[in-house]
């Protein structure tokens, strides 16, 4: 009976990697990026006097490549090699640059703004967290694989460069600042955010100030001032240090310590260098928000502060004023039910608080292979909810933080990430999000305004049967003549002439149409009678 069993048991989780593998390749519509150079990612990007400075110039195209650029200020040198732009800038200030790139096929430059001032993330963070992927598992070797991944797989040419480590890292205190220390399954954090910096990708880490976090480590708050835990004391963990959950229910340390170490947790990110924190609990409140605010800040160093999980409206204020990104939402699922829920169904309250520099959070993006760790699957969301779960995160301007292994990343998870256009639409400078101009429980339409003027407008099918969706231009303030290109399949598809006209076009089920306008939004001289 036994053997029966798993044979049974062998021959089901074969067939269900079948059925997970499934080949995407035929619903692949961004078109490969050419051999000649072109500058993707942010036009602008903002830092701190004095503070250092990374910044890799995102450029597809054949290696090897030379890179160069007009205008920098004052502090920062440019690597020709790798295009990656580092030092410090004491002068606040508005620096207009030019980046160039060249390789034997032909050269690109792109106009390029570097905002010294007190404002970070001017565009929406893009990179990649090992949560929705390994969970708790994670470990510095997982944190490499996907690092190298995405330089290998070409995802840093497009902006890709958070590298961000989620719950699952933390030891006990220690170290000069009585601060919070890796567990064996790091080895060493500074060594890991000198290699990340070497490749001009960033480092992130998690951390949030309960006592405990959510996976059971200790968290900034203690309820004595020598860092000391009492279920570490009892021995309720295991070898990496993580609350056994066998004899105690992790809630049980969901709640705040006597005594901050916010100020020391910070300084030791500081040495290690690292450039992104993820701070996490619920309900999230003013206090602890601007305690660690506080803290980064007295270290110098350049921190991307993103706040999580649930924020509440009713805080928004102080969100913008201490914090970069903030949750919008509880942890995503690759559902159908999900992406509608976080993307349609809870992000529009935010778009008054959406500028650079403040990024509500939908959450990260759960394509390719996730699964929470140890065990990860293809994403249960179909290609057309896949498209559609990236074109809403991108026209909302929400963070994005891709959620998969990225060493098993196929062709059709890459052509997600890496179509220029549509993160053009994302990190476009005015950082507006996007309005849902039309819709019901069936459909969604959803317009942004770019700063050239143009107009990036999604048709998005929420039934279970194509339909037909579209405008009429003028309701929108398109007047004149417009070209529209499908920004997914990178082509002009038509134009339109009478801005009266209604326009449509059909919507696959749980897809997207992905257009933009142009020249969208503009004066329109009308020759005529003028009146006095």
């Amino acid at each position: 009976m036994k053997k029966i069993l798993t044979t049974i048991t062998a021959a089901f989780v074969l067939l269900s990697s079948l059925v997970s593998a499934q080949d995407n390749s035929a619903y692949i519509l961004t078109p490969k990026a050419p051999d000649t150079p072109r500058i993707n990612g942010p036009k602008v990007y903002g830092a701190s006097p004095d503070a250092d400075f990374l910044f890799k110039i995102p450029a597809s195209g054949e290696r090897p490549m030379r890179f160069s650029a007009e205008g920098l200020p004052e502090g920062l040198n440019l690597d020709p090699e790798t295009g990656i732009i580092s030092g410090s800038v004491k002068k606040a200030g508005e620096y207009k640059t030019t980046l160039k790139a060249e390789n034997a096929k032909g050269q690109n430059e792109r106009e390029f703004r570097i905002v010294i001032g007190d404002k970070l993330a001017l565009t929406p963070p893009m990179g990649w967290n090992s949560w929705n992927c390994w969970g708790n598992s994670v470990s510095q070797e997982k944190v490499l694989s996907s690092a190298n991944a995405m330089l290998e797989k070409g995802l840093d040419q497009y902006g890709w460069s958070y590298i961000n480590i989620d719950d699952g890292w933390q030891g006990l205190r220690g170290g000069k600042y009585n601060a919070i220390q890796p567990n064996s399954k790091f080895q060493d954090m500074k060594a890991l955010a000198d290699y990340l910096h070497s490749k001009g990708l960033k480092l992130g880490i998690y951390s949030g100030p309960w006592a405990g976090t959510y996976a059971g480590h200790i968290g900034t708050t203690c309820d004595n001032a020598e860092g000391k835990y009492w279920w570490v004391e009892k021995g309720i963990v295991d070898e990496y240090w993580k609350l056994d959950r066998s004899k105690l229910k992790r809630d049980s340390l969901w709640y705040f310590g006597n005594v901050s170490f916010a100020r020391q947790d910070a300084r030791q990110w500081a040495d290690w260098g690292v450039d992104y924190l993820k701070y996490d609990w619920n309900p999230n409140d003013v206090y602890y928000l601007r305690d660690m605010h506080d803290a980064i800040k007295a270290t110098g160093r350049d921190i991307i502060y993103s706040i999580s999980n649930s924020s509440s409206i009713a805080i928004a204020p102080y969100l913008t004023r201490y914090a970069q990104c903030w949750r919008t939402t509880g942890d995503i699922r690759d559902t159908w039910e999900s992406i509608c829920n976080i993307g349609f169904g809870g992000q529009d309250r935010w778009a008054g608080y959406k500028r650079p520099g403040n990024w509500p959070d939908a959450d990260m993006l759960v394509v390719g292979k996730v699964g929470w760790g140890p065990q990860t699957h293809w994403s249960k969301l179909t290609a057309d909810e896949q498209y559609t779960h990236i074109t809403l995160w991108s026209i909302l301007s929400s963070p994005l933080l891709i959620g998969c292994d990225m060493a098993e990343m196929d062709d059709f998870t890459i052509s997600l990430l890496c179509n220029n256009e549509v993160i053009d639409v994302n990190q476009d400078p005015l950082g507006l999000q996007a309005s849902r101009i039309y819709g019901d429980d069936t459909y969604a339409t959803y317009l942004k305004t770019l700063e050239d003027g143009s107009v990036a407008i999604a048709f998005f099918n929420l039934s279970e049967t194509p339909k037909m969706i579209g405008i009429i231009p003028s309701r929108v303030g398109l007047l004149g003549r417009q070209v529209i290109r499908d920004l997914w399949r990178q082509k002009d598809i038509g134009e339109i002439t009478d801005h009266n006209e209604r326009w449509e076009t059909e919507v696959a089920p749980h897809g997207v149409v992905f257009l933009k306008f142009s020249p969208g939004i503009e004066f329109v001289h009308h020759i005529g009678r003028v009146r006095s």
